[in-house]
């Protein structure tokens, strides 16, 4: 069996105080090492930033003749991280039956994902495609003020939430070892975005997380079902369930981050393997792999 091709990739160029990709080498790490029951690599991963801003991306405009089974996009741009080409290419990729993860973070971060065919409709911004629900704009995170809505408050960094899984569980939720059948637990942040699923797509919502600050219900996950026309797709309401200083604080995070930071999930064994569960199950799920109905070794 031939390893499944990941591409995990950011909508900036290298930084080195900023969301780059090497701020998310234990996702990385942790999808290299997946073995099979035979002991092989389940995934071979490549990491990358984009091209200098201003002109198509060399792999993301021409991903739709790539050989990458699926591609993680983080999107941490201030809104101009993805050009019209890259879009389109990153739409057709989808389009051929291959899988794809966009996530963002809180108010406008990540709205160049709004131009993507189908995914992109799932994420709600402030100035771009904001909630059609007047209700749902308000400021949840009352603690960073410079921050507006969205901007759901699910904990401090490096701790966990306790999250709700929506009936029938999808199985990148499963957990047959959990008492509940589903995973429980994923990485928090002050100031989450909002997903939602779209009326005229083949996806629902598979996920809610509650704000510790107001106690509002907000989306964590939406899953888009493969079908004819598509691959399946994950909206995932922040980035920050998978990168490294929410795994673990003493990573480090960009020196504009200032929020006092926690360690629930240094001290809670099961939420950094819930986590990893959830993401090996994202993996082989956006592949179709029927890896995903068997367990992983121990």
């Amino acid at each position: 069996m031939e390893p499944i091709k990941v591409l995990l990739q950011t909508t900036i160029p290298v930084a080195v105080d900023d969301w780059s990709i090497s701020r998310f080498s234990r996702l990385a790490e942790f999808l290299r090492n997946e073995r099979d029951a035979e002991g092989r690599p389940i995934f071979e991963v490549t990491t990358r930033n984009r091209d200098p801003l201003g002109s198509p991306d060399a792999v993301l405009s021409r991903l739709d003749r790539s050989e990458f089974d699926e591609m993680w996009l983080f999107a941490v741009d201030v809104g101009n991280g993805l050009t019209t080409e890259d879009c389109e290419a990153i739409s057709n990729f989808r389009r051929k039956g291959r899988g794809l993860l966009v996530t963002r973070d809180h108010m406008d971060l990540g709205s160049s994902v709004c131009n993507l065919g189908g995914v992109g409709k799932a994420h709600y911004f402030h100035s771009r495609n904001p909630d059609p629900d007047e209700a749902n704009r308000k400021v949840d995170d009352l603690q960073t003020t410079y921050i507006s809505w969205p901007n759901f408050h699910s904990g401090a960094n490096g701790d966990f939430q306790t999250i709700e899984v929506l009936s029938p569980i999808h199985p990148v939720l499963a957990d047959p070892t959990s008492p509940t059948g589903a995973i429980r637990f994923l990485p928090s942040h002050p100031h989450e975005g909002a997903v939602a699923a779209p009326v005229d797509e083949h996806a629902r919502v598979i996920a809610r997380g509650v704000s510790k600050v107001s106690g509002r219900p907000f989306n964590l996950a939406v899953a888009f079902e493969p079908g004819e026309r598509a691959g399946p797709a994950i909206a995932q309401s922040t980035f920050h369930h998978f990168a490294d200083y929410n795994w673990d604080t003493r990573s480090g995070a960009p020196s504009f981050v200032d929020e006092p930071p926690g360690d629930g999930m240094l001290r809670e064994p099961q939420a950094i393997a819930d986590t990893h569960r959830y993401v090996r199950n994202v993996a082989l799920w956006l592949a179709q792999s029927s890896l995903l109905s068997d367990p992983p070794p121990t």
